[in-house]
């Protein structure tokens, strides 16, 4: 049998979310040939109130950013015709490598959250979530094709090429 017992949930959230906000620019360079990207310049400015820990926000922000690049341009999960994941290791599974996530020049705004006691807001996110939509954009730009616009990603030299014949 069961035996009986007390349960409680509770839900806490806060009237207004301390959302944080921020920049990211980038400058990418397209070999016509091969379609290889390289990123010549990525900065990011951020404001996620009061910074209480610079080095681990710095982390947070490059470690976010070096995977907003992975998803960008290198992660995909490829199946076979029964549903096998056919690159379930570091072998064929890509993603970014130090010589592949450029130098990410950052800058901090901190403008205090009014809705905590400590004025912070998130960080984690801010580094991530922008780069696919701004890594379209940038091959937008760079490709300089009238009509293309880039809608999915990850965008490997291979996609490139299909969107581009």
């Amino acid at each position: 049998g069961t035996e009986p017992g007390l349960e409680a949930t509770d839900y806490f959230g806060p009237e207004r979310g301390a959302t944080a906000s921020g920049v990211h620019a980038m400058i990418v360079e397209v070999d016509p040939e091969t379609m290889m990207v390289e990123i010549k310049k990525y900065v990011v400015v951020h404001d996620c109130g009061r910074v209480i820990n610079p080095m681990i926000l710095e982390g947070q922000i490059q470690g976010g950013v070096a995977q907003g690049i992975g998803n960008a341009f290198y992660e995909q999960l490829h199946f076979d015709e029964n549903g096998q994941l056919l690159n379930a290791s570091f072998m064929d599974y890509l993603v970014p490598t130090a010589d592949t996530v450029p130098p990410i020049e950052t800058d901090h705004v901190e403008t205090p959250s009014p809705l905590n006691p400590l004025g912070v807001k998130g960080a984690g996110e801010a580094g991530a979530i922008p780069v696919g939509p701004l890594f379209a954009q940038a091959l937008e730009d760079a490709l300089n094709r009238p009509g293309l616009e880039i809608r999915e990603i990850p965008l490997s030299p291979d996609r490139l090429f299909a969107l581009l014949t």
